[in-house]
């Protein structure tokens, strides 16, 4: 029997009678939903009223549960039914009993178990970003033993991924930097009558410190996103576990390599980011100053001592080894789902950022003294 039919019958002992049948299930009950609810309610506050459900051909969940509900969520007095239909409203029965539980109590002492956990999580990460460092230090110590087993060929792929493809981006964005950097200024040092001073403040600001960070903050974004990513893709797809099989070193062919190519990169990206920053401030600073390309490019080694430029690329290797650590630190977390690909990506861009900048205030407090203009 198909559809689903309603029909109101008078038994042989004159009792009125309510007779389902067909297909109560969502596919037919769906066209005509709210209008069998509403016929079953009306039919179900006459408590004298036989519901005989034995010609019910099949039944589901949906069908099973207007019906609970028409009876008030409990079997009206007079009911016929087959045996294989009542486990249906037998699973109804069960889950009426069950009684919604709100939230647990909060205990007084419960910041003591968050501030607790925050604590376990930090030293976990800690303790395995540190023995990340010192499986390193072997590889390092193992490639200076035997060069030839290196993984320089995916050092070189690194680089050029992490490296060559990162100038356009670094370059476009160092050059807005510069003409900002320089147009603020400029705007100050008129009040002045301070013009010349344009070229100690882009050189001391973009060389010792705007290059470095700007270059790093977006290699972090760029590359140790695509780091972790990778990492989180080989997680998933079980490949670093395929190499651990094979008796491959993925500390030796998965870290190294970004590491050593971050190193290598970074302080090239600096020399290339702030040279092109303090174009963009050269070619500013003649618009706003009138200050020539020749007097810029003459009075820039003066004002700016060359030992900034080896701050510059100190922390460039720094910051690349940072970045790349940190980068391979979170992709080597990842769980095998989706979820923790992109919450590990995300905290692998914040994380190395933040490091950047913990490491460059150290930078700043240790090299006070040095290299500044007398």
């Amino acid at each position: 029997m198909s559809g689903t039919s309603i029909a109101l019958e008078t038994d042989a002992e004159g009792r009125r009678c309510l007779r389902l049948a067909g297909e109560w299930r969502l596919m037919a009950l769906a066209p005509r939903y709210a209008a069998l609810a509403a016929e079953l309610a009306e039919r179900a506050a006459d408590r004298s009223l036989v519901w005989d459900i034995r010609d019910i051909s099949s039944l589901d969940s949906v069908g099973a549960m207007m019906l609970w509900r028409a009876w008030g969520h409990r079997f009206p007095d007079n009911l016929a039914t087959r045996d294989d239909l009542e486990p249906v409203f037998a699973r109804l029965y069960a889950s009426s009993k069950l009684k919604e539980t709100g939230p647990e109590p909060e205990l007084p002492w419960e910041w003591v178990v968050a501030v607790g956990s925050l604590s376990l999580r930090l030293w976990r990460h800690i303790a395995d970003f540190t023995g990340l460092i010192g499986q390193l230090i072997l590889d390092i110590g193992n490639v200076a033993r035997a060069p030839r087993e290196g993984p320089w060929r995916e050092t070189s792929a690194n680089l050029y991924k992490s490296g060559v493809r990162a100038m356009p981006v670094t370059a476009l964005v160092g050059f807005l930097i510069g003409i900002v950097l320089s147009y603020l200024s400029a705007l100050q040092l008129k009040n002045f009558g301070a013009d010349i001073f344009i070229v100690n403040i882009l050189g001391m600001g973009i060389i010792r410190e705007l290059g470095p960070v700007l270059v790093a903050v977006l290699v972090a974004g760029r590359s140790g996103s695509a780091m972790t990513a990778q990492l989180g893709v080989m997680r998933v797809t079980e490949e670093i576990d395929a190499l651990a099989t094979m008796g491959v070193s993925r500390s030796l062919r998965l870290v190294f390599p970004k590491v050593a190519a971050l190193a290598l990169a970074m302080p090239l990206l600096v020399l290339w980011t702030s040279a092109i920053a303090l174009m963009g401030g050269m070619v500013s600073a003649q618009f706003q100053l009138d200050i020539s390309y020749g007097f810029f490019i003459e009075t820039l080694p003066k004002v700016v001592p060359v030992a900034n430029l080896y701050i510059a690329l100190a922390k460039g290797v720094t910051f690349g080894i940072f970045v790349a650590l940190v980068a391979c630190h979170f992709g080597l977390r990842v769980r095998p789902n989706t979820e923790s690909l992109s919450s590990n990506t995300t905290a692998s861009v914040v994380s190395s950022i933040t490091v950047v900048i913990l490491v460059d205030a150290v930078f700043a407090i240790a090299t006070r003294s040095i290299g500044m203009p007398t």
